[in-house]
């Protein structure tokens, strides 16, 4: 993430129509923390003349509320000047980003935050930039490894959440949410996977004020009593995991032979499975999220497909739903599993919170 100074933030900020977007945030923040002036990282080429960074900045606030720590809230996720979607509705792409990384022990608003958690908010940002896919509460995502790229942390995994500090508000150019991002373990995203990221984050909040990211906390579930809570959260509200975002899916065919090949990365095969699981098992359909298109696996007496290019949806029989089961493994394969359809799994590349490789599957 490039940097630029205050001076040169302001020079660039300047507008003959304002800058009313940018400042529905800024009061939104000044009410949290009151009297306080913030660190403001912004990128020094934007977005729109070729930088790499879609976020025009992160602003940056300390706060002891819950436990101390850093407050991130990124700018560049809705309309911060001039109104220029077709929607009147909603600013921009309807959200901004937040996260609230646990200060380390001594720390205070005397000291520089963290810089790594601008550049996770910035690869967040560009995947929403580049898919047009937006974020909502209760949408969870596997990091590909730690969440902090050269930090020893069990979190892996990312879940989102209204900030509970900033709830949506109405901005000159539309509405407006901030959604927290907030670090998980394996164990905990797997409690998801099995009911909701509400559920779980509920009953995360009593150890987890204001849903504070702190990177050498060990998996919350090892507590039985805090696990048992998790689990009868979630048995309460339902399997409402009901969408995977995932980073490759498409498909070919389904024309005049009637059968589709799908196409997934092998990394997300196993993820896949185990949400499946859950979903099909109560007669719940799932959604599947890629770049550019979307997919449907759904439960029937009989294999069907149907829709277009860009979004199809696929019933599975029962023995159709037991041979997918079977072929979602992380290893580069094709599969039959019926009339319609057909599995191809290939290898994938795992990259960390910065977008850096980590390493291949399948």
């Amino acid at each position: 993430m490039q940097i630029a100074s205050a001076s040169e933030r302001a020079t660039t900020m300047t507008d003959d129509n304002g800058t009313p977007g940018w400042d529905a945030i800024s009061q939104a923040l000044g009410a949290v923390h009151p009297r306080q002036v913030p660190r403001h990282f912004g990128t020094a080429l934007p977005w729109t003349l070729g930088g790499k960074d879609p976020l025009d900045g992160v602003s940056v606030y300390w706060s002891e509320q819950g436990r101390p720590h850093w407050h991130y809230v990124s700018y560049g996720l809705s309309e911060l000047f001039d109104k220029e979607s077709d929607d009147a509705e909603v600013s921009g792409f309807g959200f901004e980003l937040t996260f609230r990384l646990a200060a380390a022990t001594g720390s205070t608003a005397a000291d520089s935050p963290p810089t790594w958690p601008m550049s996770l908010l910035q690869n967040l940002a560009r995947y929403v930039f580049q898919t047009g896919n937006v974020l909502e509460a209760g949408h969870h995502l596997d990091a590909n490894g730690p969440i902090a790229a050269d930090h020893a942390t069990a979190l892996r995994h990312l879940a989102f959440i209204e900030d509970p500090q900033l709830p949506p508000r109405d901005t000159p150019n539309g509405r407006l949410q901030f959604l927290q991002a907030v670090g998980l373990t394996d164990d905990e995203h797997a409690a998801i996977l099995r009911g909701s990221t509400g559920a779980v984050l509920e009953a995360l909040e009593p150890v987890m004020p204001l849903w504070i990211t702190d990177l050498g906390r060990a998996c919350a579930l090892s507590d039985a009593a805090l696990a048992a809570r998790v689990a009868a959260g979630s048995q309460a509200q339902g399997a409402a995991t009901g969408l995977l975002l995932v980073e490759m899916l498409d498909w070919q065919g389904g024309g005049a032979s009637g059968s589709t090949t799908l196409v997934l990365g092998a990394g997300q095969a196993e993820p896949l499975r185990e949400l499946l699981e859950v979903r099909l098992a109560v007669g719940l359909p799932l959604e599947i999220v890629g770049p550019r298109k979307r997919w449907t696996f759904e439960r029937g007496e009989q294999d069907r497909m149907q829709g277009d290019d860009l979004q199809r949806t696929c019933v599975l029989s029962p023995g159709a739903w037991e041979r997918l089961r079977l072929a979602l493994r992380p290893v580069a394969d094709v599969t039959r599993i019926s009339d319609v359809l057909s599995i191809d799994i290939r290898r994938s590349c795992l990259r960390d919170s910065e977008g850096k490789p980590l390493r291949f599957i399948g």
